[in-house]
């Protein structure tokens, strides 16, 4: 499922939401741009029975080009982590 599609899965059920498709597109986006910059910032964004989102350090390693086979430095850096929350884990 895409974004288009994420939209348009909310808006079907038109008892629960009166947004428009536009406002919907807003909704989703302002979520996810503050659940970026919260994450950014170092902070944790935890949705009780969906997951939490968190800032991750990776540590530097060694890894090899599979092209030629020549061994290779890989720097450390920052990503963002996701870990499903008790209840998405259960549904899988």
């Amino acid at each position: 499922m895409n974004r288009k599609e994420l939209i348009e899965s909310v808006l079907k059920d038109k008892d629960l939401t009166h947004l428009t498709k536009k406002d919907a597109d807003q909704f989703v986006a302002i979520m996810l741009d503050v659940i970026k910059k919260t994450v950014k910032k170092g902070d944790d964004v935890s949705l009780i029975g969906f997951g939490t989102f968190t800032k991750a350090k990776r540590a530097a390693r060694m890894g090899v080009n599979p092209a030629t086979g020549e061994k290779i430095k890989i720097k450390a850096k920052t990503l963002p982590k996701f870990r499903p929350g008790k209840a998405w884990k259960e549904i899988m």
